[in-house]
C-alpha cells in the first residue's frame, strides 16, 4: 500500500498494522462505516495523507480535534515517524473507548502520538501550528475551535464535502480567516479547507 505515496517499507508496515486494528476494534466501537472497510486504503487512508502533504515545513505541533477512528490524526502521526521526526501530535477524543484504541494504534506502530481522552471545549488552549478536524462539525463550530487552540501564525486544515461553499458563506456572518481552498485527491466534489489568522467579527 503506498497511497500514491513514496512511503517507505516501514511506514507501510505501520499503516497495514493500523489497517489490521481497526478492521478488528470496528465491530465493537464502530470507528469507521462498516460499508467504507473494503475501501480503507483510499476512503481514510489516502483521504488523511493528503492532509499532511500540506504541513507547513516549520510546523513542531499538530493536534487533531475528534480523532474518532484516527483520521487524520494517526495516519499523520505515522507519516510523521520517518518524514517529520520532531513533529509532535495530538489526538483529541472525548470517547474513552476510542481514545484506548488510538492509543492502542499508537503503541503498536511504536509511533509518538499524545491521546487526550477529554472534551474540546474543556481543554486548555494547545498551541497547535497545525489544527486538522475531519467530519467533526460544521465549519462556524471548528472556527471556535481553531481560535481557542491554534497558534496565533497557525493553519487550521478542514476537510470538507460538496456543500462546503455553504459553510463557508455561514461562517462569514460570525468570522474573519484567511481561506485556501485545495482540491481533495480523493472526492472530487470534496476540497480541503487551508484557514489562518481567524478571528471573530
Amino acid at each position: 500500500m503506498t497511497l500514491g505515496l513514496n512511503v517507505s517499507r516501514e511506514t507501510s508496515e505501520r499503516l497495514e498494522a493500523y489497517a489490521s486494528l481497526l478492521v478488528k476494534w470496528n465491530p465493537a466501537i464502530n470507528l469507521v462505516s462498516k460499508s467504507s472497510l473494503a475501501d480503507l486504503h483510499t476512503r481514510h487512508f489516502a483521504d488523511s495523507a493528503q492532509l499532511f502533504d500540506l504541513c507547513p515545513p516549520d510546523a513542531r505541533h499538530w493536534a487533531d480535534l475528534g480523532s474518532g477512528g484516527g483520521f487524520p490524526g494517526l495516519v499523520v502521526a505515522i507519516l510523521a515517524a520517518e518524514s517529520r521526526p520532531g513533529l509532535a501530535v495530538t489526538l483529541v477524543e472525548s470517547d474513552a473507548r476510542k481514545a484506548a484504541f488510538l492509543a492502542t494504534v499508537a503503541r503498536e506502530t511504536g509511533i509518538h502520538a499524545t491521546v487526550i481522552a477529554d472534551r474540546i471545549e474543556a481543554l486548555p488552549p494547545l498551541g497547535a501550528d497545525v489544527l486538522s478536524a475531519r467530519a467533526l462539525g460544521p465549519l462556524p463550530q471548528l472556527l471556535g475551535f481553531a481560535e481557542r487552540h491554534l497558534a496565533r501564525d497557525g493553519l487550521a486544515l478542514f476537510p470538507k464535502g460538496a456543500t462546503h461553499q455553504a459553510e463557508i458563506d455561514e461562517s462569514l456572518a460570525e468570522w474573519r480567516f484567511e481561506l485556501q481552498k485545495h482540491p481533495s485527491k480523493t472526492d472530487q466534489r470534496a476540497v480541503i479547507l487551508a484557514i489562518e489568522s481567524v478571528s471573530r467579527v
